[in-house]
């Protein structure tokens, strides 16, 4: 990163495009880090899309054939996009799927392919079918390869997101602004990597020791009682939501070196009050892709209430598939198509207007957590015998009130009081705490707050502080588990 930047802004003292192109290089030598074998790959994806983005965009067609060929054109590179993705993420699950078939009427079955699945891959080719669909339409107004690659590319979102929109990036990409430094915004980049750092470091990697403890026991067949269930679900839950909240934070960050502004990807959204609520907070690119490139291409809400369901349930179920290429994902999917159609349900039938009240709201968000929990399991499950038994010990109630034990319950709080600390530690993060894009603008409306800080001594208070965190999560690097969403 230090060497990225310092040859960005010495390169674009001469000129941005070099900078640009610079940018680009080093975004390709951080993807070929993982695997060189996986480069020509996105490469060739880059250039075949952009040319085909070139000509779909390239006038507005008044001849009917001319626009009937454009149309089977985006059809048939929105399909090669899919067909790439669908290759490297679903073929050996469509195998296995085959050979569980065959398998009952005794034919042969088919080997699995030795395939690698190329790190980012859903996240560079959603990118670029957006891309595409918005250039049939007359969307796209910068159109130069170099920012094209680069907005495919660009290092930070590369491996893990968010998905990227060519209208948040490419026009950055041209002002001059972008190219010169920008002290304000490199300190505030370092705030918010600090503070993704940590979330990953301290938090989410912490909470992902006891998560993997409690489904990989039920996943051998050990089932757990019910408060090591709860114990596990709610460690997941932190932890997937600390883990990727982390990345996207460091994406941020890292981009404001370069004066560059990715669009957020959360919104506080365990404080959502319902499934709709929950879906408008978390990963907030993937839920706005699926909307406008599913959902509404669907038909939305347009064509009646049994329609809309319907766009609602496949727009949910391609979004588990997107994640990933097991049952436990595609169910994990079917399940928030229901949580969100009953919620929807549930406003048409006005209940939300009638129940309007600090009590209810409460409840509200309770139930929507608890559901958000249930959801994780099957998210987390290796498969659906694993998520069977995690379900069956979280709604084990005969454990409390019949089969008590108060000294066994009061032994394992004890034994698990740093876990239970990290629990409520990560839910007071969530809860009271405003989202890391966010704080800053809140940090300037409060002017009291914004006059002591310029203290020179409140000033050195909060650069010690975040020495420290970042001192702290250094140190804690040997215990790192991976990204969680490199995988999707």
């Amino acid at each position: 990163m230090p060497v990225v930047a310092f040859g960005f802004f010495l390169i674009s003292k001469y000129t941005c495009k070099g900078a640009a192109v610079w940018l680009a290089l080093a975004s390709l030598f951080f993807y070929s880090f993982w695997s060189i074998k996986a480069l020509p790959l996105l490469l060739s994806s880059v250039v075949i899309n952009y040319l085909f983005g070139k000509y779909l965009s390239s006038s507005i067609h008044t001849n009917f054939s001319d626009e009937v060929f454009r149309k089977w054109l985006l059809f048939g590179a929105v399909s090669a996009n899919l067909l790439l993705l669908g290759y490297f993420k679903y073929v050996n699950f469509f195998i296995d799927n085959f050979n569980f078939i065959v398998g009952a009427v005794s034919l042969n079955k088919i080997q699995n392919l030795e395939v690698v699945l190329p790190i980012g891959i859903s996240f560079f080719t959603f990118t670029q079918i957006a891309f595409l669909v918005d250039c049939w339409q007359g969307k796209v107004k910068e159109r130069k390869f170099t920012h094209y690659l680069l907005f495919v590319t660009y290092f930070p979102h590369l491996i893990a997101g968010p998905v990227l929109h060519h209208s948040q990036m490419m026009p950055q990409f041209v002002k001059k602004e972008s190219y010169q430094i920008n002290y304000n915004n490199i300190a505030l980049g370092i705030i918010i990597c600090i503070i993704g750092l940590a979330k990953k470091v301290l938090i989410a990697d912490a909470l992902a020791e006891y998560a993997d403890l409690v489904f990989k026991n039920a996943s051998e067949g050990a089932a757990p009682n019910f408060f090591s269930a709860w114990y596990g679900t709610l460690a997941y839950t932190f932890q997937i939501y600390f883990d990727f909240s982390a990345y996207s934070d460091m994406a941020i960050g890292f981009s404001l070196f370069f004066n560059i502004h990715l669009p957020h990807n959360f919104n506080s959204p365990y404080r959502a009050t319902s499934m709709i609520d929950f879906w408008r907070r978390w990963h907030i690119s993937l839920s706005n892709f699926l909307r406008d490139y599913v959902y509404i291409p669907l038909g939305g809400r347009r064509a009646g209430k049994a329609r809309r369901y319907t766009n609602i349930f496949i727009t949910m179920l391609l979004g588990g598939l997107w994640h990933g290429n097991t049952w436990t994902f595609v169910l994990w999917g079917m399940l928030h198509s229901f949580f969100l159609i009953v919620n929807h349900i549930w406003r048409e039938l006005g209940f939300d207007r009638i129940l309007e009240s600090k009590m209810w709201t409460f409840i509200s968000w309770g139930l929507t957590f608890v559901c958000i929990c249930f959801s994780w399991v099957l998210f987390k499950s290796e498969s659906l015998t694993t998520a069977m038994i995690m379900y069956k010990s979280l709604v084990n109630f005969k454990e409390i009130f019949v089969d008590i034990n108060i000294w066994a319950y009061t032994k394992l709080l004890y034994q698990n009081a740093t876990s239970w600390m990290f629990l409520s530690a990560g839910m007071l993060f969530f809860l009271m705490l405003p989202p890391t894009h966010l704080f800053n603008e809140k940090f300037k409306e409060n002017t009291v707050a914004y006059k002591l800080f310029e203290s020179r001594y409140v000033l050195s208070f909060g650069i010690l502080l975040m020495i420290s965190v970042f001192t702290l999560s250094i140190f804690n690097f040997g215990k790192h588990s991976p990204f969680l969403y490199f995988q999707f």
